[in-house]
């Protein structure tokens, strides 16, 4: 465990909290974070989770200018995707996933590629719907996860393992306030 995973983990760790209390402040801490965790990734030959940093540091920058656009005085305001939306949403992610994954196992040495590519494809999808501020995206960060737990723990990665154990329940927590804040009338 080096000091730079320990230090991408209390990054993480604050952004999240700030999301679930719908805060536009969690992006300056998920800039940091991601920029971290790119370097924690690859020295683990999880070259998909490297890779989704980037994607995560231009996807922080569009949420940080959507959610300053939309911020009201009660927060950020959520909403629920359309079931039409939701199977659009998820057929590209299984395409997604299958796609890079294949790419990953055939053309890299990534000691996990379908695992960690899962976690690339559900992670992009939950982070791009987290920008749109969709209740749907803390299923997705809920699932994530549950499976980046043991695959952190497998590579070694004790703080980041545990890190994701913290953000399991941040996500649940997430869940329920945006279904409540949902359910109040702040919709997207």
């Amino acid at each position: 465990m080096s000091e730079l995973e320990w230090a991408a983990a209390a990054f993480v760790l604050v952004n999240v909290a700030l999301v679930a209390l719908r805060s536009v402040w969690n992006y300056p801490f998920a800039l940091v974070a991601v920029t971290l965790y790119a370097f924690v990734f690859f020295e683990a030959k999880l070259y998909s989770d490297m890779l989704l940093q980037g994607f995560f540091f231009a996807l922080n920058l569009y949420g940080w200018a959507a959610w300053l656009r939309a911020r009201a005085d009660d927060g950020i305001p959520v909403g629920w995707m359309t079931t039409r939306a939701r199977a659009i949403w998820g057929s590209v992610t299984v395409v997604a996933w299958i796609a890079w994954s294949s790419l990953m196992h055939r053309y890299t040495d990534a000691v996990a590629p379908w695992i960690d590519g899962g976690i690339a494809m559900l992670s992009i999808t939950a982070q791009w719907l987290l920008a749109r501020r969709r209740v749907e995206s803390w299923w997705l960060w809920i699932l994530v996860d549950l499976i980046a737990v043991p695959l952190f723990a497998w590579r070694g990665l004790y703080a980041t393992s545990a890190v994701y154990i913290v953000l399991l329940g941040l996500s649940i927590d997430g869940l329920v306030q945006w279904r409540r804040a949902a359910a109040t009338g702040a919709t997207a």
